[in-house]
């Protein structure tokens, strides 16, 4: 498949560039996967689309301040990082800006610590060990202290590049049920639940279940190929527990659906899907979901039959983007390009911090 199918005329004005004051008030747009049919509400009516025994699955990842700006030691040139990925040792996987003046050997400071002396020392330093492609390297830091701490300290939360607005309050680029710190960015469907609507679906019979995937390079990477089959999502790690896994395979027994809550979401329920299928098979016995981590680059697009996913809740992504393509692949790339259309015509807000699509 070509990846301009998977294109469309966005406004740039529809780009959302602040969050809503009030998590659960954007719109909601629903899609029938079976039939195409568009619904047009309020998010607080996702409820109604939800039934007793119903498993929500949701990502509880958090974002780490994983944008640093520092200097080249040697020359003084500013130099931007965006951190991917630990590597252990305290070794990362990071983009930098700009890519093609910071070449292996390079060593970039960050922050000053004023205790050092008059000379000041760097805060925090890296040395740029391996290169990549677009601008992506593996560094080695040096530092004093706790690691996550420095980076509270001199990181700023990674937006997106198409939001142009300082986020002033950092948790609202957090989910509610934000836990294990890993993240270059948000799962952004998941920012539009509030503690209390969770307990409102709770009290619906609505079962709730997390996943960790820690979100880097392989989710908002854009397709750089001109056929989509060839492009290579870059791996993330991932963690499904065995409470996850008992969970999800109760709510199959009983005929209830397992809704995955954003993109990233579905690729870890379908990762283990794919790899607790194939132990099932070799062993001879009924296909079961198992606890599973790991690193998965999983790449859905139209022709993958879906296996663990039964409905998913969205945000409205990019075109051509690998995002689009998953969602496609769940609902048919001519219902979902139609339901964008409808959209941007009925102007809903795009993107990180804007409105809901929920596919069923």
């Amino acid at each position: 498949m070509e990846v301009q199918e998977f294109d469309f005329e966005l406004p740039e004005s529809l780009i959302a560039q602040t969050p809503l004051a009030n998590r659960t008030a954007s719109r909601l747009l629903t899609l029938n996967k079976a039939t195409g049919d568009i619904q047009h509400g309020t998010f607080e009516q996702l409820a109604d689309y939800l039934e007793a025994g119903d498993l929500l699955v949701m990502n509880d990842t958090r974002v780490i301040p994983a944008r640093l700006f520092g200097v080249k030691r040697d020359t003084g040139a500013k130099a931007e990082l965006l951190l991917l990925k630990s590597l252990g040792d305290d070794r990362w996987e990071a983009l930098v800006k700009p890519g093609k003046r910071v070449k292996t050997g390079t060593i970039l400071d960050f922050g000053t610590d004023v205790d050092a002396g008059s000379a000041g020392e760097p805060i925090l330093s890296a040395e740029v060990l391996e290169e990549g492609d677009m601008g992506a390297r593996i560094l080695k830091f040096q530092y004093r202290g706790i690691f996550n701490e420095i980076l509270d300290q001199l990181g700023q939360m990674p937006l997106p590049p198409y939001i142009k607005e300082q986020l002033p309050e950092k948790e609202r680029y957090q989910t509610v049920y934000a836990k294990h710190e890993g993240s270059a960015a948000a799962p952004t469907a998941g920012l539009h639940f509030t503690e209390d609507y969770l307990e409102l679906l709770r009290q619906k019979g609505v079962r709730i279940a997390f996943v960790t995937l820690h979100v880097g390079l392989g989710t908002f990477r854009p397709v750089s190929v001109d056929n989509i089959e060839e492009h290579q999502m870059h791996a993330e790690y991932y963690e499904l527990s065995a409470e996850t896994a008992d969970l999800i395979n109760e709510t199959k027994a009983n005929g209830k659906r397992v809704v995955a809550i954003g993109t990233t979401s579905a690729r870890t329920l379908e990762t283990v899907a794919q790899s607790s299928r194939k132990e099932s098979e070799s062993s001879d016995g009924a296909w079961i979901m198992k606890p599973a981590s790991g690193w998965t680059s999983i790449f859905i697009y139209p022709g993958y039959t879906f296996q663990a996913v039964d409905a998913l809740l969205t945000n409205f992504h990019l075109p051509k983007s690998t995002l689009l393509m998953l969602i496609s692949a769940l609902a048919g790339r001519d219902h979902i390009l139609k339901a964008y259309e409808e959209a941007v015509r009925l102007e809903y807000r795009f993107f990180s911090f804007g409105d809901a699509m929920f596919i069923y």
